[in-house]
């Protein structure tokens, strides 16, 4: 059963366009990665935050990446641009 993923990253003032475009570039290696099956980007009115649905083919796929990016220092790039840290949330995606 896949496994549905949302980050969401609360945006400093005026940064959403930067780091959409940091954004843009990092997604094409989520979805080369092994186990991600989708991911979907949505922007908040008011650009307050950026978040990420995500689908997996398992938690553990989805951890493992999570675990490369920040081995790789993805969190490091998105620093200035964020003003917390990201919200990660898992979620069964066929219970009915």
């Amino acid at each position: 059963m896949s496994v549905m993923v949302t980050v969401e990253f609360p945006l400093q003032p005026g940064k959403r366009d930067e780091f959409i475009g940091l954004l843009r570039e990092a997604l094409k290696d989520t979805r080369a990665y092994d186990g991600n099956e989708s991911v979907d980007t949505l922007v908040e009115h008011g650009d307050t935050s950026v978040l990420l649905i995500e689908k997996w083919q398992t938690a553990e796929h989805h951890k493992a990446y999570h675990q490369w990016r920040i081995d790789t220092g993805l969190g490091e790039l998105i620093g200035p641009f964020v003003s917390g840290a990201p919200i990660v949330r898992y979620f069964d995606s066929n219970i009915a």
